[in-house]
């Protein structure tokens, strides 16, 4: 593979004239760091190795001062607010959000904000969305000026908060949000962030200030939300950044571009006056290329417009296997919660099971070993095990149109030198980054060694796809059968999505499409459904 253009969006294909962010950059090491456990301790590792001069700078969806990173501490606060005592500089640009009374993070990021506003950190609470929207997008960026071989960031799916401290055995973070009553008191979470060194480091700087020196207010088009804002003294105009640092050295062989989600939006972002819809463009481009396996796990799986992607490769290439792992329930109950979301999920669903057979579209969800759902907040996709991505954003219409996203699509240089080395048959060959990230959440999701010594049963896709289904079915015959004899090995089942009346899709319908997944593209492009 000479011509990573293949594989990877050019600067013409991201469509953002006003970005300066380049198309990919090379001389990466990319990480992943697979549940919250794994996050939070390299964070607090990197973060307590800081001193003057050094700067962290974070994106949240949801922070929550008081999560404990390790079982004994420190909190986010006192982790970040140690720090800028130290002399680092602490910036942090967090979702204003929506009313806890609506299951948001209000009251929770304002927290964030204040404790660490009162330790010398700077902390904006970003409103610049459409309506119904939000800044979903969670990074922290490390940059060190004295010695750029130690700068890093950390980007994906896992927010600085509540829930997400969970490991390999799924019992759940102590300090828990409240969700659906399925999941018990500690709701198991599975999630994946990326740990990034290299140039791409440098990116993400540069995605960061855009949102940073946008001139528009962050509480843009709400009047109340100023006047609320100043009246509790939040910081509404951002103070200027330092200036920027050069990218640090190459250190690893991996290919990264980060892929962004921006609507369009009155006033205009600077960075992007019509938006950006890269992640979109992205999986899109990749996706069109698969030829044996997609890989997938997403807390959604929504939109029938996403979902045509998959569709039309299934179609178009009669040896292509999906794997889509999703949670078996939504995250909150009751009716106006959950069945819009049934509503998005069973038309992706049934669209790509008309495309390509229920014998290759393989749809799971995940269970601990106690039989308590887990809930599967990852976004994760493994094309041919050569195209990898780990992002903030979900495989629906407000994800690639409508919110803030950011995801790291990572081609790794190094071709894998496990059978099958070339699985598509297109000469691009395996690519150890892609094909490892899908072998460890395997491994996991049924319970095989993570040393690699049964990837015999994963290699390949066709006894990938086997493995899964026997697996899975019988577990799935254990529960049947009332749970009686020893508990077979593996955590996943069949998911089966939910049937509604047609009364019921009557009302659900608009109420998804217009609340739960609504469209954030110009009139035009949803017209021609092009992102």
């Amino acid at each position: 593979m000479d011509d990573q253009s293949d594989w990877l969006l050019t600067e013409e294909e991201r469509g953002n004239p006003g970005t300066p962010i380049p198309s990919w950059t090379g001389g990466n090491l990319v990480r992943p760091l697979v549940h919250g456990v794994a996050y939070f301790e390299r964070l607090v590792e990197e973060v307590e190795r800081l001193g003057p001069g050094d700067r962290v700078w974070f994106t949240d969806w949801r922070g929550d001062p008081d999560e404990r990173l390790r079982p004994d501490g420190p909190t986010v606060d006192q982790l970040f607010s140690a720090a800028a005592h130290r002399g680092v500089d602490i910036r942090g640009l967090v979702w204003r959000s929506h009313t806890d009374a609506l299951s948001y993070s209000k009251e929770e990021n304002r927290a964030l904000d204040r404790e660490i506003e009162e330790d010398g950190g700077r902390v904006v609470l970003d409103q610049r969305v459409r309506r119904v929207g939000s800044h979903h997008q969670k990074i922290v960026l490390i940059r060190c000026p004295a010695d750029p071989s130690r700068d890093v960031a950390f980007a994906g799916g896992i927010d600085l908060c509540h829930s997400r401290r969970d490991d390999a055995d799924h019992r759940g973070d102590p300090q828990a949000v409240d969700m659906a009553s399925a999941y018990g008191p500690t709701p198991p979470w599975h999630d994946v962030q990326a740990e990034i060194r290299g140039p791409a480091v440098a990116v993400l700087d540069t995605a960061f200030r855009e949102r940073w020196d946008d001139p528009t207010s962050p509480v843009q088009g709400n009047p109340v939300a100023y006047v609320v804002d100043r009246f509790r003294r939040a910081r509404l105009d951002p103070s200027p950044l330092p200036p920027e640092l050069p990218p640090p050295p190459p250190c690893g062989p991996h290919l990264v571009q980060t892929l962004r989600t921006y609507p369009r939006i009155r006033p205009r972002y600077d960075f992007a006056p019509e938006g950006e819809r890269s992640i979109a463009r992205g999986y899109s481009k990749a996706v069109k290329k698969a030829r044996r396996l997609i890989y997938l796990e997403d807390q959604y799986l929504w939109s029938a417009e996403v979902a045509q992607l998959f569709a039309d490769a299934l179609t178009a290439n009669p040896e292509l296997h999906l794997v889509v792992v999703v949670p078996r329930i939504p995250d909150q109950e009751g009716a106006f919660n959950a069945t819009p979301q049934y509503v998005g999920r069973r038309q992706a669903i049934d669209l790509c099971v008309r495309a390509g057979g229920e014998d290759r579209v393989h749809v799971f969800d995940v269970e601990n070993r106690a039989g308590t759902p887990v809930y599967v907040h990852s976004k994760v996709c493994v094309v041919d095990d050569v195209w990898a991505s780990i992002g903030s954003d979900n495989f629906n219409r407000r994800s690639w149109t409508h919110d803030s996203e950011l995801s790291t699509a990572v081609v790794d240089t190094t071709r894998d030198p496990r059978e099958p080395r070339d699985p598509a048959g297109t000469g691009d060959c395996a690519r150890t980054f892609a094909r490892d990230l899908r072998l460890e959440l395997a491994r996991e999701h049924l319970d095989l060694p993570q040393d690699g010594s049964a990837d015999d049963l994963l290699l390949d896709p066709e006894h990938f796809v086997a493995s899964l289904e026997a697996r899975a079915a019988a577990l799935d015959e254990w529960h049947e059968a009332g749970r009686r004899g020893p508990r077979p090995p593996g955590r996943l089942r069949p998911h089966r999505p939910e049937k509604l009346s047609w009364l019921t899709r009557l009302w659900a319908t608009p109420v998804y499409r217009l609340l739960v997944d609504p469209d954030g593209r110009p009139l035009g492009m949803r017209f021609r459904r092009q992102f």
